[in-house]
């Protein structure tokens, strides 16, 4: 381990690089409102893909892959993974469409209150802002689990570092200036990932030691079709995919993309570079329990690596993590500012930019200080994501639905949306209770809204909604 003191340096050291230049950065480039939260139609299909995994690459992929391994296995493993590439590819027909009929939009929800009101608006509108603040939260919890690896530094102090440097570019310089240096981090994550898998299996010896050792204490993980691995498996598939479905970072990106190429090649290939990323880290839960590596599922990664690390690993891990949090983070940060800004230009036309900007920097501020506090505490977050999760399950039908079916009605939507969630969390766990019905809680909660839609679909109705409503409605926000 690193003394409390030299780590602390490493890490302001690079968190003031990451965040001076993109302060340099976003002081070139004040380019208007409309560039500030969607930076429209200006990024390359190589932008697009780099922001995208810079964007997905957060620091859960230390933790998640492989913890989700010990549970499940195999199984558990590619359903993490497919859950990860799924939106990509499910984002591809969507992009083209909203890009299609809401070309002056900015978020997913300016969509949903026009197609639907202002019921289905408030819930999806609520379940993304939800999301983000628990990203957020995760985000820095992670970072600053990771740090306390490498030396006992407070958790709140390494949080403390993290939000305030990434806040210092991102609140001031908008999605242009995140999408900027996302290209920066990812030159710093994508070689220490083939790092990472580098030393992974030397440290392990290989795949044989693993292999031998779960086969003797835990032969189920190596099994595809164990049925406690399938289910753990499909439950994170839905869980991630389409979760990811309301993700407001995403969303602006679609809005950022030059055309519909640098919309398809963006998400196609991050996806599938994403895709085998997931997998390799997942295989460091294997090799956790396959050689009865001591510490917790949630470190396997870092039971297998850093065991007797040299000075300069450890410092890598620093960056690495560093590069990991914020690239996610000032992410979440710019997907508050369009959701703010364009609600607050929505219920104060009146207002001007400055103190639409201004408003949304306020608020930004008091949702860093909460995820700094949850974050200070070591809080697990898990029963909150699940929850989250769940409500995204719930909505994505009924949602997405009505981007192509005319006949489709606000009514029905919400009808099948209450009946998802309904049906989800009857079998959903208690707070601190066992989570044995998962599996079945979120496979209610995204099949049960499909099969109310469906039939109410059967009831007679001439009415049919005009798309041509939503590109009139929804506009720019012209310059002040």
């Amino acid at each position: 381990m690193l003394t409390i003191h030299t780590t602390l340096f490493w890490l302001s050291l690079f968190a003031v690089i990451f965040a001076v230049a993109g302060f340099m950065f976003a002081r070139r480039h004040q380019d208007g409102i409309e560039n500030f939260i969607v930076a429209r139609n200006s990024q390359s299909s190589n932008a697009t893909t780099l922001t995208l995994l810079a964007t997905t690459m957060g620091t859960w992929v230390l933790f998640g892959p492989a913890e989700t391994a010990t549970w499940g296995g195999i199984a558990a493993i590619f359903g993490y993974a497919l859950g990860t590439l799924a939106p990509n590819l499910v984002m591809i027909p969507l992009g083209r469409r909203i890009r299609s009929i809401m070309p002056s939009g900015h978020t997913l929800t300016e969509f949903v209150r026009a197609r639907y009101g202002n019921s289905v608006y408030i819930f999806v509108l609520v379940i993304m802002l939800v999301y983000l603040f628990i990203g957020l939260s995760a985000g820095l919890t992670g970072i600053a689990q990771t740090v306390a690896l490498i030396a006992p530094v407070p958790l709140w102090i390494t949080a403390s570092v993290v939000i305030l440097s990434t806040l210092l570019y991102t609140i001031y310089g908008g999605l242009k200036v995140t999408i900027f240096t996302d290209r920066i981090q990812m030159f710093v994550i994508l070689p220490f990932i083939i790092l990472m898998l580098v030393l992974g299996w030397q440290a392990t010896g290989g795949i044989a030691p693993t292999l031998a050792g779960l086969k003797e204490k835990a032969p189920q993980l190596l099994n595809p079709f164990d049925t406690n691995g399938v289910e753990t498996g499909v439950t994170f598939f839905l869980a991630v995919c389409l979760t990811g479905l309301f993700y407001q970072g995403t969303w602006q990106r679609i809005f950022s993309a030059k055309d519909d190429t640098a919309v398809r090649n963006g998400f196609l290939i991050s996806g599938l570079i994403s895709f085998p990323i997931i997998v390799a880290f997942g295989l460091f839960g294997l090799a956790f329990v396959g050689l009865s590596l001591p510490g917790s599922s949630s470190t396997a990664m870092f039971s297998v690596v850093l065991d007797n690390a040299p000075y300069w690993l450890l410092v890598g891990m620093i960056v690495f993590g560093l590069a990991l949090i914020m690239s996610s983070a000032d992410s979440t940060i710019s997907g508050f500012h369009s959701l703010f800004i364009v609600d607050l230009h929505r219920l104060f036309p009146a207002l001007s930019h400055k103190k639409l900007v201004l408003t949304s920097r306020c608020l930004i501020v008091v949702i860093s200080a909460l995820a700094l506090f949850v974050a200070s505490k070591g809080y697990s977050i898990l029963y909150l994501f699940l929850l989250s999760d769940l409500l995204c399950c719930a909505a994505t039908f009924p949602v997405f639905f009505g981007f192509y079916n005319t006949r489709y009605q606000s009514y029905q939507a919400l009808i099948s949306i209450v009946g998802g969630l309904i049906a989800g969390l009857l079998y959903f766990p208690k707070p601190g209770g066992p989570i044995e019905f998962l599996f079945e809680s979120f496979l209610l909660a995204t099949f049960v809204p499909v099969g109310i839609s469906l039939l109410l679909l059967l009831i007679p109705n001439n009415k049919r909604f005009d798309f041509s409503t939503i590109t009139r409605s929804v506009k720019g926000i012209k310059a002040s």
